[in-house]
């Protein structure tokens, strides 16, 4: 067991290394994680970790689910639903269906059952590999958005479908009528539980006095409450998981309203998540050599031509979904015609950036090893991981490497009409700024004329808000080129540097209190956040 955890510390920060390479040479890391996943098979002499596969989808799943729903916009996700939802059901059980009826026809001995098993843990795409692929790029921000909300629900409705034909396997039997109504309730339920248990947080992070390590530890247990609750009633924990980080994220402004609260859950979130990333692709890894030895009557070649044609399945029906999906709703719907056509350029990035990724490799690895009677092997298992990897790889390298060629060859643009950051960001803190100076006016007027700093506070809102209405207003007319934007974020970034080695001279002087010095860090470390946040999207 010590070995085992000193091996897989010791792929850990091999990982890493190699993560810092691909930002290095500004490729996307989770193209170099599924690289390296495969470079752990080759390495001779490494013993197979063997993880109990129900533990690979709780321990992994529920928080990669809740974070991505954290970081959904509830607005974005409702105003671009129609679309979100045809890539996320539609043509979720459109490749399910697909990839099931081909799969049977293409892999001897593969069952309808086992076709919808596999399609169901290859039909939805990773919007971190997308997302870090695309970051940067000028996409069309309805794009991105879509993106992002696809993948919260299509992991969702994919992992049902996986539920549903795991269930078929297990048992020998499948209804498609009975698997219809059991979708609607499971899923249904699954969302009435997650709304409940998210309820029940709110209160907790909202009227106790919790500590930011608190409330960053109950986002972290949050998840796997909302999983384990709906499973132990039967329901789709999947479901709960998505519609309660939801819940909490729109409500997040409410619960977590001081910096350091939100620091601390970032900083938390953001590593756990890329470790959980790193860590299932290593798994993967370790475990190919054992996959590869159990095909049995399947050579690796054949296996991996099996994989190239599903993956190849995958991409074009994305492709062949994206384009009437984007355009006959405008046609058919009154309502859908209000917003500027999509074109052919958005549906293209859209199609082209169907990658697949963690969640998936999860799924894969969650089959179990044995049917329910202990005695025979879950049947095809190891050709089923095998033809995971193969898709996720395909997916992740050829689309993942292509991808930025693509937004580039075809000069997308914005299509909505959306304002610029700089405009937004003048705009926002001019509203926070007078509706402080309002409450300056209406509850401490008399503080404002007797107490010198108070009296000195107005006067600098007054003259921020001035100063804020002549930027908003020179925003608005002049359009600041990308070249000079980069220059500017550049150079911002240079000063905080050199505050920050400041910083480190004033704690080495001893003059001020370590506390200070921290405070004031960490207003640099959310200034440069700005900044990078601005330069990733």
């Amino acid at each position: 067991m010590h070995d085992n955890i000193l091996l897989v510390l010791a792929l850990l920060f091999v990982v890493f290394l190699l993560v810092m390479v691909a930002r290095r040479i500004k490729i996307a890391y989770p193209i170099f994680l599924v690289i390296a996943g495969l470079g752990i098979s080759f390495i001779p002499g490494l013993p197979l970790v063997n993880i109990d596969p129900e533990l690979i989808f709780l321990i992994f799943l529920p928080p990669l689910l809740y974070e991505a729903a954290w970081y959904t916009s509830w607005n974005d996700f409702w105003k671009w639903k129609r679309p979100i939802a045809m890539l996320a059901f539609g043509l979720v059980f459109f490749t399910s269906t697909i990839v099931a009826y081909a799969s049977v026809a293409i892999i001897p001995g593969f069952t309808l059952a086992l076709g919808f098993l596999l399609g169901g843990i290859i039909s939805p795409p990773d919007a971190v590999a997308a997302a870090t692929v695309l970051k940067g790029l000028p996409v069309p921000r309805r794009a991105l958005i879509i993106l992002e909300g696809e993948s919260l629900v299509n992991d969702a409705s994919s992992l049902i479908v996986f539920r549903f034909a795991l269930a078929a396997v297990l048992t020998g039997t499948f209804s498609m009528q009975a698997a219809v109504g059991n979708f609607f309730l499971v899923a249904g339920m699954g969302i009435v539980v997650g709304l409940a248990i998210a309820h029940i947080m709110y209160v907790i992070h909202r009227f106790l006095p919790t500590t930011p390590a608190i409330d960053a530890a109950l986002t972290v247990m949050t998840p796997y409450l909302l999983y384990l609750t709906a499973e132990a009633f039967h329901f789709s924990g999947v479901m709960a998981v998505v519609s309660g980080g939801l819940f909490i994220s729109y409500r997040s402004h409410e619960l977590f309203n001081t910096g350091a609260t939100r620091s601390n859950m970032l900083g938390v979130w953001v590593t756990l998540v890329f470790v959980m990333n790193t860590l299932v692709f290593i798994l993967i890894g370790l475990q190919l050599p054992a996959i590869i030895a159990g095909l049995g009557d399947y050579a690796v070649w054949e296996a991996t031509k099996y994989g190239l044609y599903i993956s190849g399945i995958v991409i074009v029906l994305r492709l062949l979904w994206v384009f009437p999906g984007a355009h006959l709703p405008r046609w058919l719907i009154p309502a859908a015609r209000k917003d500027p056509s999509p074109g052919w350029k958005g549906p293209l990035v859209t199609g082209w950036a169907g990658m697949r990724g963690v969640v998936s490799l999860a799924t894969a690895l969650s089959i179990p090893v044995m049917m329910d009677d202990k005695v025979m092997p879950f049947p095809l298992r190891n050709l089923i991981l095998f033809i995971t990897f193969v898709v996720i790889f395909v997916t992740l390298v050829l689309q993942g490497l292509t991808l930025p060629i693509l937004v580039k060859l075809i000069k997308i643009k914005e299509i909505d009409p959306i304002l610029p950051e700089d405009q937004q960001d003048a705009g926002i803190q001019l509203r926070l700024k007078k509706a402080a100076l309002e409450r300056l006016n209406t509850q401490y007027s008399t503080a404002a004329r007797e107490n010198e700093l108070v009296g000195f506070l107005k006067r600098d809102l007054e003259n921020d808000i001035a100063i804020t209405s002549e930027r908003l207003e020179s925003l608005e007319c002049v359009d600041t080129g990308h070249d000079e934007k980069v220059v500017y974020n550049k150079i911002l970034l240079d000063l905080y540097n050199v505050q920050r080695t400041e910083l480190f001279k004033l704690r080495k002087e001893k003059f001020f209190s370590d506390e200070e010095i921290r405070k004031t860090e960490m207003q640099l470390d959310w200034d440069e956040l700005k900044i990078s946040g601005a330069n990733n999207h």
